[in-house]
């Protein structure tokens, strides 16, 4: 349970929060399941506190460090997080649900299981992030940086990640349904076993990805870079290839029925 005497120093006001923290750097502070509905706490020094199970829901929470901070199973359905420091923060099994992260830095957060349905993630940094399990359906990731994160069993359905950094990234058998990947960097990315079924890669570079296994089924992959990929046992049943790159792909067991292929 939340310390009293914490809660009410930070709900006396951004400055007095700083100014005690400075002065009491050494002190382990819990905040955890206290009910900070709608607070506003932008720009607070939480880097390092106990927010388990706290309840920010719709609080405001732009440029305030949350770095290290224990945030899992918090509720941050709608929070303001714009420009957020979070690095290594805790989120697992959080709400952030339409939650608005812009520009935040989540680097080697572990997001595992957290629902981010619907967030707004355009331009944030998630890189080594994991979100293993982590629920993204209809999530903009446009411009987002992912590279090397742990993206396994993930849900990107229809998602927005568009020219997204998804370098080295880790997408086995994560469902990418419907996604919008236009021109995202997916080089030496791992796929395998992903559900890609109407996928929209068009542009995508996916040089030395590993799709084997991938359904594509019906997914638009038009001028897509695709040289020396692995492509083992994909579905691209009615994929629309035109204008692709394909030298050096593994096109071993490969569906191609009904693809529109490349000139």
């Amino acid at each position: 349970m939340a310390n009293l005497e914490h809660l009410a120093l930070l709900k006396a006001g951004a400055v007095k929060w700083i100014e005690w923290r400075q002065e009491n750097p050494g002190i382990q502070l819990d905040l955890s399941r206290a009910n900070l509905w709608r607070e506003n706490l932008r720009g607070s020094n939480l880097q390092g506190v106990n927010l388990a199970k706290v309840n920010l829901q719709q609080a405001l929470l732009v440029r305030t460090d949350l770095s290290n901070a224990d945030l899992s199973s918090a509720n941050l359905y709608a929070a303001k997080l714009i420009e957020a420091n979070l690095k290594e923060a805790n989120f697992v099994l959080a709400n952030l649900e339409l939650a608005s992260l812009e520009r935040a830095d989540l680097t080697r957060a572990n997001l595992i299981g957290a629902n981010l349905k619907e967030a707004c993630l355009k331009a944030t940094v998630l890189v080594d992030a994991n979100l293993i399990g982590t629920d993204l359906t209809e999530a903009n990731l446009r411009d987002a940086d992912l590279g090397t994160a742990k993206l396994i069993r993930s849900n990107l359905s229809f998602s927005n990640l568009i020219s997204a950094n998804l370098i080295g990234a880790d997408l086995n058998e994560s469902n990418l349904y419907a996604a919008d990947i236009f021109g995202a960097y997916l080089y030496q990315a791992t796929l395998c076993k992903a559900n890609l079924t109407k996928a929209h890669l068009g542009g995508a570079y996916l040089y030395r990805a590993n799709l084997s296994g991938a359904n594509l089924m019906g997914a638009n992959l038009s001028w897509a870079d695709l040289r020396q990929t692995n492509l083992a046992g994909a579905n691209f049943q009615g994929a629309n290839l035109r204008g692709a790159k394909l030298q050096g792909a593994n096109l071993n067991g490969v569906n191609l029925q009904a693809a529109i292929m490349p000139d």
